[in-house]
């Protein structure tokens, strides 16, 4: 009932900038949060960052002052501005959200298919 498809993956050399989106579509009443997650090869999924409707920021600690979280949400929209990439960064990158169905009021907590960032030379 509520569906996100991301963009802006690819590939990019070290050092380099990617710009991730995702926008949430559906019967959606409210989204109390947003996130980024990513899976490398042979790694369990980990959060990259994420952002409340009020628009409190979370990082990992791998990502901080890399990073950068945003959110449009009249768009039901959520960023990642991401500088300074490094090959560690290469991975699947997920969007997630929560928050609360319309006329139902009942919980979700969705996910997008993914995205493949590869940062190399």
């Amino acid at each position: 009932q509520v569906q996100l498809v991301e963009s802006g993956g690819g590939l990019v050399q070290p050092g380099g900038s990617l710009r991730l989106s995702c926008a949430a579509s559906g019967s959606i009443f409210s989204i109390n949060a947003m996130g980024w997650y990513r899976q490398a090869p042979g790694k369990q999924r980990e959060l990259v960052a994420s952002i409340t409707s009020g628009g409190s920021t979370n990082y990992a600690d791998s990502v901080k002052g890399r990073f950068t979280i945003s959110r449009d949400n009249a768009k039901n929209t959520v960023y990642l501005q991401m500088n300074s990439l490094k090959p560690a960064d290469t991975a699947v990158y997920y969007c997630n959200a929560v928050g609360l169905l319309r006329y139902t009021f009942r919980g979700f907590d969705s996910w997008g298919q993914g995205t493949q960032v590869t940062v190399s030379s």
